[in-house]
């Protein structure tokens, strides 16, 4: 058998509804991981969370086809923004050919001035003095004009040239969410289609059981994390019973967004292990265990060195890890953590030196951090606050992080039986 942590029912839509998982996960808003579910969510449930998933995907579908017309519409060079740009550039040149016509009139009023010889009558003269002044004035307003047709041609393009942009980049925003909303699709479908095999097979020995006195805490990670270094911390694993669990399994899950929450880190993340049996840093599984504790005597306690590492390459953000743990007993009854513990940090650019800062705790919202400063001393832009303080909105940030990590994890440590153990692929 095997406990898998598994997307519970706002999971599915976790991403793209923010407004839906407040309403099904309120903790979320208080900077927590969702409420805590004795026992596995029900078919029905997650059928309802698979429906909703496909809603939203379809949503998204729809708004990506309309945001490609709109594109399509904007780069036409019949849009009304690109007829008032080569409008405005046309006046902008015929004021150009009027200035040139003007400068012109100039230059040969000026050279029939000139050309007057002595023997001309004072009426003459006048009458060519007084062709240059018109034409001069005439030079003057023409410059005027001209001056008045490019700058509305300059503002005529700007204004095209926005609107292009700003229909490319709802078109990208539009396919990021339907990117986000075909994973929150196949994360849901899948846990239904798990739910309903385990409703098929039934459990061998038992259902799992929440253990509350199986505990996991991290000590030691801090709050703000420099991109491009590595982090070593611990997390004890308790056995608060009175009976021996015959194996135990330590689950560890980091997820991490940009500022915005638009966009996971989670390429860029990665968690690694070590213990007194196993000295050499091991990678946590793609499952998010780690190898099993075996036995963990009752009133027991054991010590895993963890080491978060962040590529260099990581913008500033927000990150979280998850731990709990599972156990297994040879009789075949089994159990886990109730809850998981999300332990929160924000992510600093790479080259800022966080300063003092205080260990991450779980469910803190506002990780202590002194003023950052880049390694040349030079002032920079604090990192510091909540998770959902940085740079967005409060709501979009924070819901973006939690529920990425709900998909891999499950919102709320709900877990489900399966019939072999982690690491196991039989």
């Amino acid at each position: 058998m095997k406990i898998r942590r598994i997307v519970a029912t706002a999971v599915a839509v976790a991403v793209t509804t923010p407004a839906l998982l407040l309403s099904v996960t309120p903790a979320f808003a208080d900077g927590r991981p969702a409420a805590q579910t004795q026992g596995k969510p029900s078919v029905a449930e997650l059928e309802k969370a698979a429906a909703a998933a496909k809603a939203v995907y379809d949503d998204a579908v729809a708004a990506e086809s309309a945001a490609e017309a709109a594109v399509e519409a904007a780069m036409s060079d019949s849009a009304p923004l690109a007829l008032a740009a080569e409008a405005a550039k046309a006046a902008a040149a015929e004021a150009a050919t009027a200035k040139t016509t003007a400068d012109q009139d100039v230059v040969d009023a000026r050279a029939a001035l000139d050309a007057l010889t002595d023997t001309a009558t004072d009426d003459e003269r006048t009458a060519a003095e007084a062709t240059l002044a018109e034409a001069k004035a005439a030079a003057t307003a023409a410059g005027a004009a001209r001056t008045a047709a490019d700058a509305e041609a300059v503002e005529a393009q700007d204004a095209l040239d926005d609107a292009r942009v700003a229909a490319s980049t709802a078109l990208y925003r539009a396919r990021k969410a339907t990117e986000a909303a075909l994973a929150d699709k196949d994360a849901a479908d899948e846990a239904l289609a798990e739910a309903k095999e385990e409703e098929e097979e039934g459990e061998e020995g038992g259902d799992c059981v929440p253990e509350a006195q199986l505990t996991t805490v991290v000590t030691g990670l801090p709050s703000t994390v420099v991109a491009g270094t590595k982090t070593d911390f611990r997390l004890r694993v308790t056995n608060g019973t009175d009976e021996t669990m015959d194996e135990v399994f330590p689950f560890a899950y980091v997820h991490a967004t940009d500022r915005t929450g638009l966009d996971d880190l989670d390429d860029l993340v990665r968690l690694q292990w070590s213990s007194a049996s196993s000295s050499k840093w091991k990678t946590v599984d793609n499952e998010h265990y780690m190898d099993s504790i075996s036995p963990m005597k009752a009133g027991a306690h054991s010590d895993i060195k963890m080491r978060l590492t962040i590529d260099a390459s990581a913008p500033a953000g927000n990150g979280v890890t998850f731990v709990a743990g599972d156990y297994f007993n040879d009789n075949g009854t089994c159990g886990g953590s109730p809850d998981l513990e999300g332990y929160e940090f924000l992510i600093a650019a790479a080259g800022t030196e966080p300063g003092k800062v205080d260990d991450a705790e779980p469910g803190k919202t506002e990780p202590a951090t002194a003023d950052l400063k880049p390694q040349g001393g030079a002032s920079a832009t604090p990192v510091s606050g909540s998770l959902a303080a940085t740079g967005s909105s409060s709501a979009t940030s924070q819901l973006a992080l939690a529920s990425g990590a709900a998909l891999a994890v499950g919102a709320g440590a709900v877990f489900v039986v399966r019939r072999r153990r982690p690491g196991s692929h039989a």
